[in-house]
């Protein structure tokens, strides 16, 4: 792939606003938006994303601006916090715009206990989380799935989970799209990617995925952090992985059928990992069949994963889990794309096809996909920092709908690749320094860690600030870290 050797121009427009006008790079069909600020500026400016986001905005069929949150980094494709709406008609679906982990995301827990009932057992805790939770690269052991039930999960999603016992009817309310896509094909996902998927529906992977314990250290909206049952010092569990192995072989697959009709056409495309198809196209149809499958796996992923959590804390604190609660507070996709209604013109609200990659949706208060408890405030936003720093709980914002179509940020954003921080950090030192501030680590391998470290992040305080300035998404509480699992 090569890149312009400049980065594209950048107008500030406002304080956390910034732009690649139209026609900074040929093809552009709409500007570029960046939500940053001059604090985080330093990390992208003459880094390939912004080029990326430029390359986005020359795809067919795109509305009003090719958007990038304050976490922003380099992807395959799109950058990594990138967001485009494509119409229906004339638009394209692009796997880069979504991402080879399909639906990764977030989970949240609450439990009734609080930190000073749950530091003495940390250890145990996180012992227990490690051995019920398979990680690590290629980690398996999870549910075994005949190649009857993929079928049915990846068709079924978080549902199917729950009617195996998995969870509770309850949790299915509180996950983006009830933790099932209905368009999800199965007999579009190849066998390959069904192969990958029997044995690791339950794991949590490795990377960036992980199962954090922390508690409420502050809370800044607190009617809407009682709605949803956060308050100062109580713990909460987060977890966050997506459809591992599976949605990984369902992007690859696709992206080759994508070039090969690209190659067939004769279209040359500013960026070939910007791979598409048009929406209305039997190939782009099939994608979308397969990746809702992909996003339902990984839905399911999560369900059974929060079996395991339960689990564990039956085993440490020898409570029923009526007494521990651990209700699903909320479960957001950040690598998918959805048809939703949006205004992109003066006119009426239009259906169009939303990718968010590295993105979570961030609607606002009174649409109906918002779960009813929580319609009057908006969606919850779920934001990890790193291992040593904070994650946060934001609502969407009504201007987010016009800023954005209704997306934030998805976390603190890296601030360099795996391979330079393993050259960076030592093992010893990330450990050491984490335990100095009472914060545990149970990781596969001493790569896990270091691949992690803190530093290799950008500051999610100043993430967070842009995306409130911003108008995307409001404060609604703080998390801190008390111990972590990493794949």
């Amino acid at each position: 792939m090569s890149f312009a050797t400049k980065a594209p121009p950048l107008v500030e427009l406002d304080p956390f606003t910034y732009q690649i006008p139209l026609g900074a790079v040929p093809g552009m069909r709409v500007p570029g938006t960046l939500y940053s600020n001059r604090a985080l500026l330093g990390a992208v400016e003459g880094d390939p994303s912004l080029q990326q986001l430029a390359n986005v905005a020359t795809l067919p069929g795109i509305e009003r601006s090719a958007y990038a949150m304050p976490d922003i980094h380099f992807g395959y494709g799109f950058p990594v916090g990138g967001v485009a709406a494509f119409r229906l008609d004339d638009g394209v679906v692009s796997p880069g715009g979504i991402g080879y982990d399909i639906n990764c995301g977030v989970r949240l827990l609450r439990t009734a206990l609080t930190e000073t009932e749950v530091r003495p057992f940390l250890k145990p805790l996180l012992d227990a989380l490690y051995r019920n939770v398979p990680s690590g690269v290629g980690s398996k052991g999870g549910v075994t799935l005949s190649s009857d039930e993929i079928h049915e999960v990846l068709a079924g999603g978080a549902e199917w989970a729950v009617g195996r016992g998995l969870g509770r009817e309850d949790d299915l309310r509180f996950q983006e799209e009830e933790g099932r896509l209905d368009n999800a094909d199965p007999s579009a996902v190849g066998d390959d990617a069904r192969r990958r998927g029997l044995r690791q529906l339950g794991t949590l992977g490795s990377g960036n995925h992980f199962l954090e314990v922390q508690s409420v250290d502050e809370v800044f909206h607190p009617e809407f952090a009682r709605v949803l049952g956060l308050e100062p010092g109580r713990v909460v569990v987060m977890l966050h992985t997506g459809s591992r192995g599976l949605g990984h072989q369902v992007a690859t697959d696709y992206i080759r059928t994508m070039d090969e009709r690209l190659r067939k056409e004769g279209t040359v495309l500013v960026d070939r990992q910007l791979s598409c198809a048009p929406i209305a196209s039997d190939e782009g149809q099939r994608y979308l069949r397969a990746m809702a499958a992909g996003a339902n796996f990984a839905w399911a992923n999560r369900q059974v994963i929060t079996d395991s959590v339960r689990r564990s804390f039956r085993e440490v604190f020898h409570r029923t889990d009526e007494e521990l609660d651990l209700a699903v507070v909320y479960d957001i996709a950040h690598n998918i794309a959805k048809v939703e209604e949006h205004r992109v013109g003066d006119g009426a609200p239009q259906p169009v096809l939303v990718h968010r990659k590295g993105a979570t949706r961030a609607f606002a208060a009174g649409r109906p996909e918002v779960p009813e408890p929580y319609r009057a405030f908006g969606q919850p936003v779920l934001i990890p920092g790193d291992m040593g720093t904070a994650s946060y709980v934001l609502a969407g914002l009504p201007t987010a709908m016009e800023r954005s179509f209704g997306s934030s940020c998805h976390g603190a954003g890296r601030l360099l690749s795996r391979h330079a921080a393993v050259r960076r950090f030592r093992f010893e030192e990330v450990t050491r320094s984490l335990a100095g501030r009472g914060i545990l680590v149970k990781a596969a391998s001493r790569e896990g860690v270091t691949e992690e470290a803190p530093g290799a992040y950008k500051n999610v305080e100043e993430v967070v600030r842009v995306a409130e300035g911003a108008g995307l998404t409001r404060r609604v509480a703080r998390l801190v870290p008390m111990g972590v699992v990493k794949g």
